[in-house]
C-alpha cells in the first residue's frame, strides 16, 4: 500500500525531500521531511500540521548527542480525518516542540507547536517536520515502518550545468542562484537528472539507455543514497542515472544508489550537493562545504567524478 500525498498537504510547506536523510526511515521513500520556510506571520519556527485529525498522543524521545541540539526529541501521533487520501491512517510526526496533547482536534495547517532543531539533524540541514504514515494495525513507535510515499503533484525539472554564483552561506554550506525557479510559488522545482540522450553522451559504459530524466532528491553522496522523481516507483529494473553526463548512481524504480563519486566546487572537493523540491524563490543548488569557505558573489562551477579518478 503507497500513501498519495495530495496538493492541499504539500502546498503548505515551501520544500520537501523524500531522501535527503541518512536515517532508514526514509529507505524507498518511506518519510517525508516538510520545510515550512518563513510564514506569513513572520515566523520561522511554527510547525503547521500537514493532516488534519485528532491527537492521539505526544512523547520525548532520546535524539543523537550534539552540541546545537537539545536531548530529545518529540513525537507526535495524529489519527487522521483529512486530507481524503489519508483518511484512517496515523501520522507520525517529529522535530517538534508540541503545543497539543492528546485528544485535541486539529485542522490542516494549525500549528502543532514550534520546530525542534534535533540531534537527528546534520548541521547544515534546516528546520523541518519528519512525516510518516502508518495502518492503524502498524506499530506508530518504531523509527521504520511506515508506507511507502507517492507524490500528488507534478515536480518539475530544471536543467542546471552546475554552474552559478553564492547567494548565502552558512559555516556548513553555501546556496548558488542556479538554477533559478521560474515561478516561484506556483509550483514545485527541483534539479534534472540528464535525460537519454545526454546519458548516452556521458562517461558510463554500462551499456544501457539511461531513460526520462526527472527530478534529484538527496545528499549526493554523504548519504548512502537518493530518489528521481518523475520514475515508476515499483520498477526493479537497474537505470543508469547522469547529470550533465557525469555518471551518479544507479537507480531502480525511483531510488538511486549513488555511485562512489565526489562533488567538487572549483575542482576541490566538497562533501556534496543537498538536493531536494522546492517552491520558493529562494531555490537553487546548495553545497555541503564545512571543509571550504566561500564568499556571497563567488562564481561556483560544480562537477561530479569518480572517487578513483
Amino acid at each position: 500500500m503507497a500513501v498519495t500525498l495530495p496538493e492541499a498537504l504539500l502546498a503548505r510547506y515551501q520544500r520537501f525531500s523524500l531522501y535527503n536523510s541518512p536515517y532508514p526511515a526514509h529507505d524507498e521513500g518511506c518519510a517525508i521531511d516538510l520545510y515550512p520556510g518563513t510564514l506569513r506571520d513572520g515566523r520561522t519556527s511554527a510547525a503547521p500540521s500537514p493532516v488534519s485529525g485528532t491527537v492521539l498522543e505526544t512523547r520525548a524521545v532520546r535524539a543523537p548527542p550534539k552540541p546545537y541540539a537539545p536531548e530529545h526529541d518529540h513525537l507526535i501521533l495524529l489519527e487522521c480525518d483529512g486530507p481524503v487520501d489519508l483518511e484512517g491512517l496515523t501520522a507520525r510526526i517529529l522535530h517538534v516542540d508540541p503545543a497539543v496533547e492528546a485528544g485535541d482536534r486539529v485542522d490542516l495547517g494549525d500549528s502543532l507547536g514550534e520546530l525542534v532543531r534535533a540531534g537527528f539533524f546534520a548541521p547544515w540541514v534546516d528546520n523541518h517536520l519528519h512525516v510518516g504514515f502508518r495502518r492503524p494495525d502498524q506499530n506508530p513507535h518504531r523509527a521504520s515502518g511506515s508506507l511507502p510515499l507517492e507524490l500528488g503533484v507534478d515536480v518539475r525539472p530544471l536543467e542546471w550545468d552546475g554552474a552559478g554564483t553564492v547567494v548565502s552561506t552558512g559555516e556548513t554550506y553555501a546556496v548558488i542562484d542556479a538554477p533559478m525557479h521560474p515561478e516561484p510559488g506556483e509550483t514545485f522545482v527541483g534539479v534534472r537528472a540528464d535525460g537519454s540522450e545526454a546519458s548516452e553522451a556521458g562517461r558510463y559504459s554500462s551499456g544501457r539507455r539511461s531513460e526520462g530524466g526527472g527530478v534529484l532528491d538527496g545528499g549526493l553522496p554523504h548519504y548512502d543514497g537518493g530518489g528521481v522523481h518523475g520514475r515508476p516507483s515499483r520498477s526493479s529494473d537497474p537505470i543508469p542515472v547522469t547529470l550533465n553526463g557525469d555518471r551518479l548512481g544507479v537507480a531502480r524504480g525511483r531510488t538511486i544508489t549513488w555511485d562512489e563519486v565526489v562533488v567538487t566546487a572549483n575542482g576541490d572537493p566538497i562533501t556534496g550537493l543537498s538536493l531536494f523540491c522546492a517552491r520558493d524563490a529562494d531555490f537553487g543548488a546548495k553545497l555541503i562545504c564545512p571543509e571550504r569557505d566561500f564568499a556571497v558573489g563567488e562564481r561556483i562551477s560544480v562537477g561530479i567524478r569518480s572517487s578513483d579518478e
